[in-house]
């Protein structure tokens, strides 16, 4: 009997002897469906486990640009619940509008989409004109889905017109056992981690990297107070270590006493508890009143206001964001959890010289930069919990709900948790303690009935 290339794959076959096997001609994916995109009109509980499906699709034609790489794991963005939700706007009109370039990327106009915006596995083909990878090389998937043809891409990935969001804006996406994606997006997987706890990192990680780090966002310095919004989410829990890293103070907002333990574990030593300022009435920070709390337990906590605030809840948080960051201080968004239209007092934001910068995403160098640190140990995955492929649905779903802390892995190809390190003493190193930080916190009980905003609902366009 013959071995098939998934078969090849986890049993850890090199390059060649993967460029020697047939590729099938469908596999498992997690998809929607352009015949559903009316399912949820007038219903108020829009269940990602109605409309998110996986099934059995065709393999695409590769472009001679691109990488297939066989996924081993993946992990839940909120872009592919608002996918599933159809919000703000079925995901088919960005594939017809790409299918408008023509060549390559008409593929992409199908009835059905593949979602995932995040994944790692191994290469089993390259087109033609791919230099730098080949079949076997173990790799994580990097988000920004670029045109180098664009005169602005060269200035910054992100500022091209045909900039787009891989898996979200595109087509084969990485929940499902194959995804094609751009050599521009490929980076070696880090050594010293597991399949799920490499692919839960490259959206998360690189935007708040691009955030805070980067000379693009907020430009964070030595003994910098930021203050985080949903700081035990997979934005915040990265955006935690990044400021402790570069020598500020993160200030992490929560909703739980269970939720400020996994904080100071992560090293952030001022943890405010909104549940214990705001009483459970989470309009509270949507006025004056609960702005200038909040403001008081930060001076109380650090003796001083925010160089900058780590914003990505939006509607619900925003005005109190441009509030607390001190005079000449910065908010620096990427996104709106709770919904973008955003009202504040703009007398905050001008008579004290305060500057509202936007973000979105990361540039492969940045991304660059952020594995290097996940492979130097000095930036911790935050997967908390994963499931299989055959169950994205409902973790998908726990994600919606902001059930979750920092981030829900999946499974795809890998046959169970805790396969692909291939640098032992790298990971000995860093400790085993440490790289499973999150994980066995979603097994506990909350002491909080209230819901963390999490790693928000990031309205990546519209």
């Amino acid at each position: 009997m013959s071995t098939t290339m998934s078969e090849a794959v986890i049993a850890g076959a090199d390059g060649d002897a993967l460029e020697k096997l047939p590729l099938p001609e469908r596999f498992a994916a997690a998809t929607v469906r352009l015949a559903d995109v009316r399912m949820f009109q007038d219903v108020d509980d829009k269940d990602v486990q109605k409309s998110l499906i996986v099934d059995e699709v065709p393999m695409p034609e590769l472009a001679p640009d691109e990488a297939l790489v066989a996924v081993m794991a993946s992990s839940i963005n909120y872009n592919t619940v608002w996918t599933a939700m159809f919000e703000p706007l079925p995901t088919f009109q960005f594939l017809k509008q790409m299918a408008k370039a023509g060549g390559w990327e008409r593929r992409h106009d199908l009835p059905y989409h593949v979602v995932g915006s995040d994944a790692a596995g191994v290469i089993v083909r390259t087109g033609s004109s791919v230099r730098k990878w080949k079949a076997g090389d173990h790799v994580v998937v990097a988000t920004a889905y670029v045109d180098d043809q664009d005169h602005d891409t060269h200035r910054d990935g992100m500022l091209g017109e045909g900039q787009k969001a891989w898996g979200f804006e595109t087509n084969f996406g990485g929940l499902a056992h194959y995804a094609i994606v751009r050599a521009s997006q490929l980076m070696p997987k880090p050594g010293l981690l597991t399949w799920e706890e490499a692919a839960v990192n490259p959206l998360c990680a690189g935007t708040a990297y691009r955030m805070l780090v980067s000379d693009r966002g907020a430009h964070m310095k030595q003994g910098d107070v930021v203050l985080i919004w949903g700081a035990t989410g997979g934005l915040g829990s990265y955006a935690v270590q990044l400021v402790r890293n570069g020598g500020g103070i993160p200030v992490g907002v929560v909703n739980s006493r269970r939720k400020a333990d996994l904080l100071r574990s992560l090293g952030c030593e001022v943890v405010i508890n909104r549940s214990e300022i705001d009483g459970g009435d989470a309009t509270l920070l949507q006025q004056p009143e609960g702005w200038k709390k909040i403001g008081a337990a930060v001076r109380d906590a650090v003796g001083e206001d925010p160089h900058i605030v780590f914003e990505h809840v939006g509607e619900k948080t925003f005005g109190a964001s441009v509030f607390l960051a001190r005079r000449g201080g910065t908010v620096v968004t990427c996104g709106s959890s709770t919904g973008y239209q955003h009202t504040y007092d703009n007398r905050y934001l001008w008579m004290r010289l305060k500057r509202i910068i936007g973000s979105h995403g990361a540039n492969l160098h940045e991304q660059w930069e952020v594995n290097r640190l996940l492979s130097m140990g000095r930036l911790l995955p935050a997967l908390s919990k994963t499931y299989p492929l055959d169950e994205v649905a409902t973790a998908a779903r726990s994600v919606q709900t902001n059930q979750h802390i920092g981030k829900v892995g999946v499974l795809c190809l890998a046959p169970r948790p805790g396969l692909g390190v291939t640098d032992p003493q790298a990971r000995a190193r860093v400790g085993e303690d440490r790289l499973r930080t999150f994980q066995g916190w979603m097994s506990e009980s909350d002491d909080s009935s209230g819901r963390d905003h999490g790693e928000g609902r990031r309205l990546a366009r519209v």
